[in-house]
């Protein structure tokens, strides 16, 4: 796609993430962030399974909604926070709906509780598949997931 066909989107989008059971979140979109990162929380590799294990709470300041997901492990990953420090996440591969397109994208899990955002929608997810806006927001609305009005 040349970036004239690309969709538009925001500096914040609802994202959907059916595979793991949220259906929407509202994300912030990063092109200073390489990788895409989720807040989670309780979080468990088994390592005879290769599966993590992981509750979310997808709604921004509100801990009473919980879901408690599951992903195979791609790997773990240094991941350098917006603070400078190195530390070792799990990285899960889903599927994100962005804007009414399904992308697959890697999600790094940290506890993102002191961050504005539930999750940060990195560039490796955007590349070569949106144009980001950054004077606009949630241009994809929410037609293909619930949100709240």
């Amino acid at each position: 796609m040349t970036p004239a066909v690309r969709p538009v989107i925001g500096w914040r989008e609802w994202v959907g993430l059916p595979g793991l059971g949220v259906d929407w979140v509202k994300a912030k979109v990063d092109t200073g962030a390489k990788s895409s990162s989720l807040h989670a929380f309780d979080i468990e590799v088994d390592g005879a399974t290769g599966v993590v294990h992981f509750r979310v709470h997808p709604i921004q300041d509100d801990d009473s909604v919980v879901v408690d997901a599951e992903a195979p492990l791609v790997e773990h990953r240094e991941v350098k926070s917006s603070n400078g420090e190195v530390e070792v996440r799990p990285v899960i591969r889903t599927r994100a709906i962005v804007n009414g397109q399904d992308v697959d994208i890697d999600l790094s899990l940290a506890g993102r509780d002191e961050m504005g955002f539930r999750m940060l929608l990195g560039r490796s997810a955007l590349r070569r598949r949106f144009v980001v806006d950054p004077a606009r927001s949630f241009l994809g609305g929410g037609d293909r997931f619930s949100r709240p009005s």
